[in-house]
């Protein structure tokens, strides 16, 4: 007799931190370790699709603080949380965790991502500094390249074309688009979730229609992005740091 076929999306309920916690459990054959991510739909725990209910216990106990605070986060505006620039510490990446490793030895500042691990190799006696560079730059890299492709597909859409896409550090924006075309994108957009970095892509190509915010340009936004209002509301409960 066949074993039971498992779901491969269920809701379950468990108890971390202390704090009655529910979320959606998804499991995929094309998956290789576990990953959590939060929204404001809550916790989904992403998992191989043979995965023991061992390891994804160990995981779950394992970052139980960091899901207890960051769902408290989705319901009050928080800023992004800080990082302690140490190994064994975790790093907000599109709306998921990565645990940073840092690797010593006879090494030039680089990063490398290796399944959930953000793997640094620095030399023996670097300080946190340059972990926090080395970290920065891997950022870098990734949000520019990925900001580049959501704006080539949304541009497509909405036939529009950006003059350039850059980077930016801006302390009170997510986004803005210059009268020349440029598109520019904080960086810790990077650290949220792929349909928040979407939402912002297409924002920012709407202005290449309308350089304001009357009707006409929300009616862009809409054709693009049809749960706008929604994504808006939550990228406002999150503060930048």
């Amino acid at each position: 007799m066949s074993s039971a076929v498992r779901p491969t999306i269920e809701q379950r309920a468990t108890l971390l931190a202390g704090q009655h916690i529910t979320y959606t459990l998804k499991r995929s054959s094309k998956r290789r370790s576990i990953g959590l991510r939060i929204d404001d739909r809550g916790l989904t725990v992403s998992m191989p699709l043979r995965a023991s209910e061992l390891w994804l216990d160990s995981v779950l106990n394992e970052k139980a603080a960091w899901v207890v605070e960051k769902l408290h986060g989705w319901q009050a505006r928080l800023p992004l949380a800080k990082t302690i620039w140490q190994d064994g510490e975790w790093l907000d990446y599109l709306g998921e965790l990565l645990t940073l490793r840092v690797e010593r030895g006879s090494f030039v500042a680089a990063a490398q991502r290796r399944d959930d691990a953000l793997h640094v190799f620095v030399k023996p006696h670097a300080s946190e500094v340059h972990i926090e560079r080395a970290v920065t730059l891997w950022y870098r890299a990734q949000a520019l390249q990925l900001f580049t492709d959501r704006c080539a597909h949304y541009a497509a859409l909405m036939a529009v074309v950006p003059l350039r896409i850059e980077i930016s550090t801006a302390k009170t924006l997510w986004g803005c688009c210059t009268a020349s075309g440029t598109l520019r994108f904080n960086l810790q957009l990077i650290k949220l979730p792929l349909h928040l970095i979407d939402y912002v892509v297409v924002h920012e190509l709407a202005h290449l229609r309308e350089m304001n915010h009357s009707a006409a340009f929300w009616a862009e936004v809409r054709l693009a992005c049809p749960d706008y209002l929604k994504h808006r509301a939550e990228l406002k409960a999150i503060a930048l740091a």
